[in-house]
């Protein structure tokens, strides 16, 4: 790694400390209510989005009502976009003449986009019209991403309000989060990717002639505000079917660098909006530095393992399947951000990846959305462990177990363990089938541990609802589709669910006042315990599987 590289991951590094907080003031400002620079502009339009829909948006709700409105509302975008996958072809804006999607590969694509997790089993550019893309995949891609701020603000006054039912209105929870805060970010991406390059347009494909005299074509569309969107609110679905690693969806170094930040912006901003919700500022720094830690030390390993394949193979960098415009380091540095964020953007294919870069990839996803993981998403997740945390901490002592002054009961830690086991099982349950089933060893490309890789990789992939790919397994068929998408929604609901059961429980509950025999949780003593769990948890339910995927590769490399 030369000086340029180094600087490059340091200057992302410290921007991302930089403006962290600033995310999440603002962030906390329109959750509050208060005033901000837009909403002389967008308040106006706010009001008349609640006129039109004739929604009683200051109506509280109690955690039952708010969860069954979440519930239906996902369950009818997953309805209506997979209709509007199988009838593509009979719709508008498809310039191209797009057939319909086979019905598996239209359910496995609905469920993708509704759990923000945003796998694909297609092409983008050769598969899904202008007019799927758009009004399908690129509405969910903000109203998924939407609904995950939602759960976390739910939580959150679950957390500071006291012996109260109520968690806000969902509706309006859904529309400040999609018109304040994605909305705005998008539409400044999208203009800046357009000045990179990136197409913006309704033209249909054009075929032009190349250098040695073959005919090409090239694939055109409404590409600048899919990918915004996807970016920054931890989606990852690719215009085009080669994601951030096709010269158009990515044309420079500059669009590179705004990508690769957009994956961890808001996802690292909600750990501060949390602290300045809660008034928990030094907790949201502690818990801000854990994951940080735990994503540096991530790209660490991935640095240093890609370098030791490249001597191992008695070379100086290995570029098969990765960047080669921007080099190694733009490669592993996005599979680190994309995979912690929960996002699943990729400027590389990570089977290329060392077998230990790939692991890190892998392990990433196994933690479940907390590093920083996806918007809204990832800080409701480290909420979990935090709450898991506190219980074992008061076993230890023999005292109540407290949470900013509510008791951690028997019913929050049942929903916790709920909230951890369901993805563990979709990921271990469906690997298992994977490499059991004769038909779906036939979709593997690699024998060995990096076959057990791909599959186990897909699995994670969707039950932690990133949507990164591992390459070279073909997930397009029946039980990939069908298995993948069960698991993203078993990933999604089944954390979404117990976090406002928790939200619910907590709300109900006095708030205590600090004592001497408080355990403080902005001290170096809880991070350190907090970050013993989280690890300790994803070891002892994965490495069993990593050791016969990633683990014996780089062993067998050496």
């Amino acid at each position: 790694m030369d000086t340029n590289q180094w600087i490059q991951v340091l200057f992302y590094t410290l921007l991302l400390i930089a403006l962290s907080p600033f995310i999440g003031k603002y962030m906390a400002r329109v959750f509050r209510g208060e005033e901000t620079l837009l909403s002389p502009i967008l308040g106006p339009l706010e009001r008349l989005i609640y006129r039109i829909a004739g929604t009683a948006h200051q109506k509280e709700m109690g955690w039952k009502e708010y969860t069954l409105c979440l519930l239906a509302f996902n369950g009818l975008g997953l309805l209506v976009l997979f209709l509007m996958l199988i009838c593509q072809g009979f719709l508008p804006l498809n310039p191209n003449h797009l057939p319909g999607l086979k019905w598996d590969l239209a359910f496995n694509t609905a469920v993708s986009f509704v759990t923000n997790t945003n796998w694909q089993a297609y092409s983008g550019e050769s598969t899904l019209s202008y007019f799927s893309t758009m009004l399908g995949l690129g509405v969910q891609n903000f109203l998924s991403a939407a609904t995950g701020l939602t759960v976390l603000v739910a939580f959150i006054r679950g957390l500071i309000r006291k012996k109260t039912n109520m968690l806000g209105n969902f509706w309006s929870d859904l529309v400040k989060s999609t018109l304040y805060i994605l909305l705005p970010l998008s539409m400044v991406l999208a203009f800046w990717l357009t000045t990179e390059g990136v197409p913006q347009t309704f033209k249909k494909n054009i075929v032009v002639q190349t250098l040695e005299g073959q005919e090409q074509t090239i694939p055109l569309g409404p590409a600048a505000s899919q990918i915004a969107i996807k970016q920054l609110g931890s989606n990852g679905g690719g215009f085009y079917g080669t994601n951030s690693s096709h010269p158009l969806e990515n044309p420079t170094p500059t669009s590179n660098f705004l990508e690769m930040f957009a994956l961890l912006m808001l996802p690292a901003g909600c750990v501060f909006f949390f602290g300045f919700m809660t008034g928990e500022k030094k907790h949201a720094v502690l818990l801000f530095t854990i994951m940080l830690l735990i994503w540096v030390g991530g790209l660490a390993i991935s640095i240093w393992s890609e370098n030791y394949n490249a001597t191992q193979l008695g070379v100086e960098s290995v570029m098969e399947g990765k960047e080669t415009r921007f080099g190694m380091i733009n490669s592993v540095l996005w599979s680190t951000a994309t995979t912690s964020a929960s996002n699943g953007a990729v400027n590389s294919m990570h089977s290329s990846l060392s077998p230990m870069a790939g692991g890190i990839a892998l392990f990433n996803m196994m933690l479940g959305e907390i590093v920083f993981g996806g918007v809204g998403a990832g800080m409701y997740g480290m909420l979990v462990f935090i709450l898991l945390t506190v219980f074992l901490s008061g076993l230890m002592v023999g005292r109540t177990p407290e949470y900013l002054g509510k008791k951690i009961e028997q019913k929050e830690v049942k929903m916790c363990v709920i909230a951890i086991l369901a993805p563990a099982f979709c990921i271990l349950f469906g690997s298992a089938l994977g490499v059991f089933l004769e038909s779906a060893r036939n979709s593997i490309l690699n024998p060995g541990p990096h076959g057990l890789t791909e599959v186990l990789y897909a699995f994670t992939s969707g039950a932690g609802n990133n949507g990164s790919a591992f390459a070279g397994l073909n997930v397009n068929t029946v039980f990939y589709n069908l298995g993948i998408g069960i698991s993203m929604l078993i990933g999604r609901f089944a954390i979404i669910v117990p976090c406002l059961v928790m939200a619910g429980s907590l709300a109900s509950k006095k708030t205590m006042a600090a004592s001497q025999g408080t355990f403080p949780t902005d001290g170096l003593l809880f991070g350190g315990l907090l970050l013993g769990v989280i690890l300790v948890v994803g070891v002892l339910t994965y490495f069993p599987a990593l050791a016969l995927g990633p683990v014996l590769e780089m062993l067998m490399l050496g």
